[in-house]
């Protein structure tokens, strides 16, 4: 690619502008660490103890009248709003704060049978406190051991400095969906951790596409500056720009048609996964490889002040 077709690809100015990406996206990490410390998160069942209870009804009912059933046969039991899912929202569902023993459950099943007929049936998940903490021990060495083994690939397959770039883009990535969820008070069970997983693995893709692009234009254009090297990285952005963003669209659309048109199960994994497709397509292109170019600026820099006659 020559010297002009190089310049006319590059739209905007990147990086540039990287000081402002970081202080942006700073900006929404600090928002993010305030929401956390000040609502926490609204765990689900998954990961503290509580039984959740599906019910089928079968024809049609509202909310209230299966809460007030509900609430004769465990008065003494705080349980979230029910609400409906499934085809024609034939299904209620709820959670208690606590785990309900069996015979409580079929009490439950019985009135509702006399309530709406014989075709009601119930699904019940019980875990407790031991199996929820197992759970959030389990899921956060998951997490870090996906993350670990991604970052040791990129450190090896590329530089060591790509491998911090991709770091600080993971964390980025990960953050925000668990900050929103905090905001929005959205329940975290273990879909949400598929969520993080599918996020974690979809970004680093997307990061490496940029990184290999830059790692191909360093062996063709020469790179004796820190604009040279500024210059390179605004070329490589723009080179795979078009990919990244209708790659994004794609899943984007298809998880937004999920969390629309999906059951109430999949919800909460859909909405985790739009958050963080947006938030990887973002850090990709204004954080990962801008990071790499500070880090790359200081490391010549050394260099030439290593180099520079005493």
């Amino acid at each position: 690619m020559s010297s002009k077709q190089q310049d006319s690809i590059v739209k905007f100015d990147i990086v540039k502008n990287r000081r402002k990406f970081f202080v942006f996206s700073g900006a929404i990490l600090l928002l993010g660490l305030v929401a956390i410390l000040m609502f926490g998160f609204n765990l689900g069942v998954d990961f503290k103890a509580g039984t959740r209870l599906d019910l089928y009804i079968g024809k049609e009912f509202t909310t209230a009248d299966v809460e007030a059933v509900i609430r004769s046969e465990v008065p003494d039991v705080a349980f979230k709003p029910v609400t409906t899912f499934g085809d024609q929202n034939a299904w209620a569902t709820t959670t208690f704060e606590e785990t309900i023993e069996t015979d409580k459950l079929v009490a439950i099943e019985t009135a509702l049978k006399s309530k709406y007929g014989e075709q009601v049936s119930k699904q019940e998940s019980t875990v407790n406190p031991e199996i929820a903490r197992e759970l959030v021990r389990k899921a956060v060495i998951a997490i870090l051991l996906a993350s670990i083994g991604i970052v040791l690939y990129i450190a090896f397959r590329f530089q060591f400095l790509f491998g911090i770039g991709a770091i600080i883009s993971l964390l980025h990535d990960a953050f925000i969906p668990i900050a929103l969820f905090s905001i929005l008070r959205l329940e975290i069970d273990l879909t949400f951790i598929a969520a993080i997983l599918t996020i974690v693995g979809y970004s680093i893709n997307d990061t490496i596409v940029v990184f290999d692009r830059i790692r191909e234009n360093m062996r063709t254009m020469k790179i004796k500056t820190v604009e040279d090297l500024e210059h390179m990285v605004n070329v490589s952005l723009w080179q795979t720009m078009r990919r990244s963003v209708f790659t994004v669209l794609t899943v984007f659309f298809t998880a937004l048609a999920l969390a629309v048109f999906g059951s109430e199960g999949i919800r909460n994994f859909s909405l985790a996964l739009i958050f963080g497709l947006v938030s990887g397509t973002y850090s990709s292109i204004f954080i990962a490889a801008q990071v790499w170019v500070s880090l790359k600026k200081r490391e010549m820099r050394k260099k030439r002040y290593a180099s520079s006659p005493q």
